[in-house]
């Protein structure tokens, strides 16, 4: 079914709702997936209660670690039991053009703080055909201070200098990041990072920096695991997502330091899935979850920046520990010095490919 068909039938769904003001009370449970750890708690306690306070709906939150092919059989089987999914742009945009997500409709989200449209409030790319932004994020490395002793790393050269900081590596099972990573590291600027990557020699000289710590990395796949790696020595730095980190940091006071050199943004966004029997319910969510208070909600339990402009204005501290956490932001000016904004097109359209050619080199 074609998007405009798609979209027809399910306003007609919701026009039809409107003369039965019980029908939406008829879901009364929605399952919502996300990447789960401090992440999703910080979800949890920013958007997912608040919601079922207000609508009655109950959340209930299922983990994975990214991806379409789990969402891709549910909707191609026709066995839909997952409704609201967390992934990031460039999954939404190959999935939205592969019919695997509904349309999102900006007039029905809350408008901005200032009385602005979503068009206008949310930051460039956090607002599309199928999705909605949620937070930026970035990766990072870390290090456990206590483990380096002297010099501590400061760049992400660092990272692939196994002379000076001998050690085991950890990273995430994936090319994305880690190519972006390895470019940086050998010298090509961040600005370049994409056009480099899109030629033979690029490709690579990335592989070829991989190679230098590739018999030293642990390989993690869910977001949770960077931080207990360090804590337990498993690893003497690893990359991360900066928001795990800081968690670590200011509940469990662990000594962990962040290399913010070098970080690759990103960002995190709201689909729904396509054929969902519990589309209404869906919709209300994804119109709860994206208001500028429920974005900042999540900025004040973990390290992301809202992806809405009027939400920065609602960030304070941190609702536990009361530290301030602008300076712990991954888009503040001083973070974003020598930073890669990661290329969601470019990773559309590659990233087959170079997930094929990432198992090849691990294989190896």
């Amino acid at each position: 079914m074609s998007h405009a068909s798609r979209n027809l039938l399910r306003n007609s769904v919701l026009v039809s709702m409107s003369f039965f003001p019980g029908t939406a009370l008829l879901a009364q449970s929605i399952t919502v997936v996300s990447f789960g750890g401090s992440y999703a708690r910080a979800s949890q306690e920013a958007y997912h209660k608040p919601f079922t306070e207000e609508t009655g709906i109950e959340v209930l939150l299922d983990d994975y670690n990214g991806g379409l092919a789990q969402i891709r059989a549910q909707v191609e089987t026709g066995s839909v039991f997952w409704d609201v999914v967390d992934l990031n742009l460039d999954d939404a945009t190959r999935g939205c053009d592969e019919g695997l997500f509904e349309l999102i409709d900006p007039a029905s989200l809350a408008p901005g703080l200032d009385g602005s449209t979503p068009q206008e409030d949310y930051y460039p790319d956090m607002l599309s055909e199928c999705a909605v932004g949620l937070i930026l994020y970035s990766t990072v490395y870390a290090y456990n201070s206590e483990l380096i002793g002297g010099v501590h790393p400061q760049t992400l050269d660092d990272f692939f200098d196994m002379e000076r900081f001998p050690g085991r590596r950890g990273m995430r099972r994936t090319p994305a990041v880690n190519l972006e990573f390895a470019l940086m590291a050998d010298g090509v600027p961040a600005e370049e990072v994409y056009p480099v990557l899109d030629t033979e020699e690029g490709l690579d000289r990335a592989f070829r920096k991989l190679d230098i710590v590739k018999d030293q990395v642990v390989w993690w796949e869910a977001g949770a695991q960077p931080p207990q790696m360090l804590a337990d020595g498993e690893v003497l730095m690893t990359t991360a997502y900066n928001g795990r980190i800081f968690n670590a940091q200011v509940l469990e006071n662990q000594p962990f330091e962040i290399v913010w050199d070098g970080q690759v943004l990103d960002s995190a966004h709201l689909a729904v899935l396509a054929g969902t029997p519990r589309f209404s319910a869906a919709m209300q969510f994804i119109e709860f979850a994206s208001r500028p208070s429920s974005l900042a909600g999540v900025g004040r339990h973990i390290a992301y920046s809202p992806a809405r402009r009027s939400a920065e204005a609602l960030i304070s501290t941190h609702l536990e520990t009361g530290v301030e956490m602008r300076p712990h932001m991954p888009n503040t000016p001083e973070h974003t010095v020598r930073a890669v904004y990661s290329d969601w097109q470019w990773w559309s359209d590659n990233g087959d490919e170079m997930n094929e050619r990432f198992i090849v080199w691990l294989s190896r």
